[in-house]
């Protein structure tokens, strides 16, 4: 997949095949486990297309703006955590949303979240996605995703195991906004500061360029640009926001992407004789309990699996779905690097920029806030870094602009 390649004709055979495969495994799983974990396989395949269409990515938006101070990716992702904590808020401060009880990823704040947000942002710019990124563009087709998917797992068990080390360390109790403002002050607050970041970056964009960047322009219109997009980029903040409250409605908590990882990865350490259950991250009883049941009953893993399906079918839609495994050596190292890195700091941070940044924001927690600047300075070392790993060129071309 590359944003900068001819799209084909779209192909409709992969795109059914994917949609299939995501109705038929949701059916699956709803009836062998929980209905609403099996809608939340749709609600992930939703996620996959919507983050592929709208080529929404962390990465890249905060790339450009250090490097060009171009903001409208970052102006999007505020759209998007506005919506989010309008919808939210109220919802957790009820503690019930359509009857059934919800909660939000509120988290300590210390050393650990620093150290892992920091992390987690340099590696980022290194592996060329965050969570959501590397999920969509690898099941969009992107080969060298899949380098940095493999290792964001190894990462991520390798975090589980030195976890409790790093919460040794002193911490904050977790604060939330809406305990602490309620309601209507947390989010009033939260749209200031959103407001605030906005128009920063609209400052900076008007001082560097005399101009706002313009979308670019589409030639497809009605529904075969929903279709096949790509999306207009506030679409896809719109998207994302509505996608994570109906998570909320049927999970019970917000949308989350990296404790898979931990998982999968852990199961595959037991599976060739390891044993993970003394680690002290997995004697948390959530975890415990994840590491003994299906990895089909992770509510987590089957929408990561929906996403890739959805980012599949998108792709094929596009006709952009072309495999390219040529990788220069340097581009490997920099994605074993940065996937190690992305999956060591989710576990040390509390999340990445889905559970910690997005979620943890949209739940009105303090941590996702302290998550948000030391990850955006770990990006600006990643930055710096990149010419050694990517010389001659602007990085990876199938997730420079959409990871």
């Amino acid at each position: 997949m590359s944003t900068n390649s001819v799209a084909k004709p779209a192909s409709y055979r992969v795109p059914l095949i994917a949609t299939a495969a995501i109705v038929l495994g949701a059916l699956l799983v709803g009836v062998v486990f929980d209905a609403n974990t099996g809608l939340l396989m749709i609600v992930g395949g939703l996620f996959g297309m919507a983050l592929y269409h709208a080529a929404f990515g962390f990465t890249s938006a905060w790339r450009v703006f250090i490097t060009e101070r171009r903001g409208r990716g970052l102006r999007a992702q505020m759209v998007m955590l506005a919506i989010a904590v309008v919808l939210f808020f109220p919802a957790l401060g009820a503690g019930t949303l359509f009857g059934s009880e919800v909660s939000g990823f509120v988290a300590p704040i210390g050393i650990s979240v620093l150290v892992g947000a920091f992390l987690f942002g340099l590696g980022m710019q290194l592996g060329g996605g965050c969570a959501s990124g590397t999920l969509f563009t690898a099941g969009g087709g992107n080969a060298r995703m899949l380098i940095t998917l493999l290792f964001f797992i190894v990462g991520s068990v390798i975090g589980s195991a030195h976890f409790a080390w790093w919460q040794s360390f002193p911490a904050f109790q977790p604060i939330s906004l809406v305990n602490v403002a309620g309601v209507g002050g947390g989010i009033a607050i939260s749209l200031v500061l959103f407001a605030a970041i906005a128009a920063f970056t609209w400052v900076m964009e008007k001082r560097r360029h005399g101009q706002l960047e313009q979308a670019p322009a589409v030639n497809k219109h009605g529904y075969q640009r929903w279709l096949t997009g790509p999306w207009p980029l506030v679409a896809g903040a719109v998207a994302l926001a509505l996608l994570n409250f109906a998570t909320l409605a049927l999970a019970g908590r917000p949308w989350g992407i990296t404790s898979a990882f931990a998982l999968w990865g852990a199961k595959v350490f037991e599976l060739v004789g390891g044993d993970v259950s003394q680690w002290g991250y997995w004697q948390a009883p959530g975890n415990a309990a994840a590491l003994q049941a299906s990895v089909w009953n992770d509510i987590t893993t089957v929408m990561n699996v929906g996403i890739m399906l959805g980012a599949l079918a998108a792709a094929s839609l596009a006709g952009r779905f072309a495999p390219n495994f040529k990788i220069p050596l340097r581009s490997v190292l920099a994605a074993v690097l940065g996937g190690l890195m992305l999956g060591y700091g989710a576990r040390l941070a509390f999340g990445c920029n889905i559970g910690a940044y997005f979620s943890g924001i949209a739940s009105g927690s303090l941590h996702g806030w302290v998550w948000l600047v030391a990850a955006f300075a770990g990006n600006m070392l990643g930055v710096k870094l990149r010419p050694f790993f990517f010389a001659g060129t602007k990085g990876p071309k199938p997730s420079a602009k959409t990871a």
